[in-house]
């Protein structure tokens, strides 16, 4: 089964097995649960990784490639969301500062890491069907849609089950934030800076990559 993983997700593999192992370490030490979320908030950071990663290995544009996009684009804030679980962190005794401290930064990386591989993944697959003007539309486009999808999540607590269970919720939610902008001028603040911030780190790492290779 590793054989068909790149190197890179072998090091995404290392690193969320790092924090997990910290996870794991405090559970056993303190006997509580404290910060056990990243479990799951994890697992739905790993979600949009899979589905870009199915995606890449279509040959074709067909309705199987369309689903996996629509569920990429569904997923793909939970990765980034996990920066926002920082808000959590404080002094927890007997549990060091510091290791907590570990814990909660290395998680961070593991989603921004997660969201940028997965983003790299979906821009090398839309690459053959758009043209290179609508390909960085595209991609910028689902910077804000990530700053979006992360405040929803965060501040008006939906996921990306709603889609399917609540769309009807989750629509209206959406039309108040379009046509009374002045009403929620906080949502848009946040969706532009966090997906502002996003892009920065994702251009940044590409630019960097390719001046490696051309080194």
């Amino acid at each position: 089964m590793l054989k068909n993983v790149s190197s890179l997700e072998r090091m995404l593999l290392v690193s969320v097995s790092f924090t997990m192992l910290l996870l794991l370490t405090r559970i056993i030490y303190t006997k509580e649960l404290v910060y056990g979320f990243y479990i799951w908030n994890t697992f739905l950071a790993v979600l949009p990784l899979l589905f870009s990663r199915s995606l890449i290995r279509q040959n074709r544009f067909n309705l199987r490639a369309l689903l996996l996009l629509a569920c990429w684009l569904a997923f793909f804030p939970n990765a980034p969301y996990i920066i926002t679980d920082l808000f959590h962190y404080s002094e927890k005794p007997p549990v060091p500062k510091w290791f907590d401290l570990l814990l909660v930064t290395s998680a961070a990386w593991n989603g921004l890491l997660l969201g940028i591989v997965s983003l790299t993944q979906i821009e090398q697959f839309l690459s053959g069907y758009l043209r290179d003007r609508w390909l960085k539309i595209s991609v910028i486009f689902s910077f804000l849609l990530c700053g979006y999808g992360v405040y929803i999540g965060r501040y008006l607590r939906f996921n990306s089950w709603d889609a399917v269970t609540a769309p009807q919720k989750l629509l209206y939610t959406l039309s108040l934030h379009i046509f009374r902008p002045q009403e929620h001028m906080m949502m848009w603040a946040f969706t532009f800076l966090f997906g502002t911030m996003f892009g920065i780190v994702y251009f940044t790492l590409k630019q960097f990559n390719t001046k490696l290779i051309n080194t």
